[in-house]
């Protein structure tokens, strides 16, 4: 083994542990881990699929590990993330059996656990052989999705939905791109398939920053379903609109190049530097401010308020495999509370006869829909204004009977699937 193999393979351990045993989301630690910046750039895109892969599978994962195991009970952690990064190379990255084997050996010496050497190589030689064969006849999405959120889903959406679910996050997300104009011409250019909301769609994979148009800001990259609230306002030009949460800019970019005066919030200074950065790249202008939207104070409302609110992102887990294994029961009340803050002050936000589109990447009913209905029975100055499908490029599947927008993975199977998204359109009466 290379010593940059080894290296790269000991960064993975790390990950693994922030991930599983500090609940560091996953990109906050890769961005973090010291030794990153010394890798090639094919041993970090190594990094970030094997400890994807492991998030993505986990319990498939460790199944096979117990299974293969001669006692029960699983070894030490450290031990255990070892005999992970292994059983994903052998199952389901296709790693040649020697080289994830002896690799896994190697890593226990370098890392001080040279006693479990024999244990590690039993194990994983014994996976190489069965674990495919056996992977095979796993309950695959049953089996990664945590107990609290697969009870959840299923008493939200049925048993069938969940299984959409749950299946669509066995699989990378494609790569979407939102296009300052002309999508046709760009889809043809970077050899995507345009869908009829106008997001273009390329396989998963490759440096985004290598494709054409991205040094002269032509487009950036955006889900299907985060396209879709700032498309929901009608027409922008020289209207005045608030973007709440605003970070990393996604949508901040969609309402200027629709032609409003935006303004962008946020409470992270820190993330609004990535709004400016995309924002300079895209050649477009925005006003950036750090500032708490529950408290902040504008000179006047504005013509319409984007709230695209902080939240579990349980819609995002083909993107983020993490979100599975860091968030908990607890966030989920915690978020949904201070959406309900959020949301409250968005109306004071927003003038009479303006827009308020509030939104979230959560497919917890309590950071959506129960959001909006308890603002209805609240706050008699707002109204649903129902989303129809040619307002979404014919896309009737995701709207539900209230005329909000519920996209679940699963849904657009055909087409390579979509994100989960929340997205509620209301408007302040006169």
């Amino acid at each position: 083994m290379t010593d940059t193999s080894l290296a790269a393979r000991g960064v993975a351990l790390d990950l693994l542990r922030d991930v599983l045993r500090k609940s560091v989301p996953f990109d906050d630690a890769f961005d973090a881990h010291p030794e990153l910046a010394s890798l090639q750039p094919r041993d970090r895109g190594f990094v970030r699929l094997l400890v994807a892969t492991v998030l993505r599978r986990l319990g498939q994962i460790d199944e096979l590990i117990q299974s293969c195991l001669a006692k029960p009970g699983l070894p030490k952690a450290a031990i255990h993330d070892m005999l992970r990064l292994g059983t994903a190379q052998l199952v389901f990255l296709n790693t040649p059996a020697h080289a994830a084997v002896d690799t896994a050996v190697e890593l226990a010496a370098a890392r001080n656990a040279a006693p479990y050497k024999g244990l590690i190589n039993a194990v994983l030689r014994r996976i190489g052989r069965e674990g495919p064969a056996m992977a095979e006849a796993q309950d695959a999405g049953r089996l990664n999705t945590p107990d609290w959120l697969w009870l959840s889903w299923r008493t939200a959406y049925g048993t069938a939905r969940t299984r959409g679910i749950v299946e669509a996050h066995l699989h990378e997300a494609p790569l979407d791109i939102t296009v300052k104009s002309d999508p046709a011409a760009w889809a043809e250019r970077l050899g995507a398939t345009l869908l009829p909301t106008g997001t273009l769609r390329r396989p998963p994979g490759g440096p985004v920053t290598e494709l054409p148009g991205f040094e002269e800001g032509a487009w950036w990259v955006q889900d299907l379903a985060a396209s879709l609230p700032a498309k929901l306002f009608g027409p922008l030009a020289g209207k005045r609109v608030f973007d709440l949460c605003a970070a990393p800019g996604g949508k901040t970019a969609q309402l200027v190049a629709q032609g409003a005066q935006v303004t962008a919030i946020d409470r992270s200074a820190r993330r609004l530097e990535r709004v400016t950065e995309n924002l300079k790249r895209l050649h477009l202008e925005a006003e950036v401010l750090a500032a708490d939207a529950a408290t902040w104070e504008p000179e006047e409302p504005a013509d319409a308020v984007l709230l695209d609110a902080p939240c579990s992102a349980t819609g995002a887990v083909r993107r983020h495999p993490d979100i599975l294994r860091v968030k908990t029961p607890d966030d989920i009340a915690k978020l949904a509370r201070a959406q309900g803050r959020l949301l409250a002050r968005a109306v004071d936000l927003v003038k009479p006869g303006g827009t308020l589109v509030y939104c979230t990447c959560s497919i917890q009913p309590e950071e959506g829909e129960a959001q909006v209905a308890r603002l209805l029975q609240q706050d008699g100055r707002v109204e649903r204004w129902p989303v129809a499908a040619d307002e979404l490029g014919g896309l009737s599947e995701p709207i539900n009977a209230a005329g909000e927008v519920r996209s679940l993975p699963g849904m657009l199977a055909d087409a390579g699937g979509i994100d989960g998204f929340f997205v509620a359109r209301l408007r302040r009466r006169s």
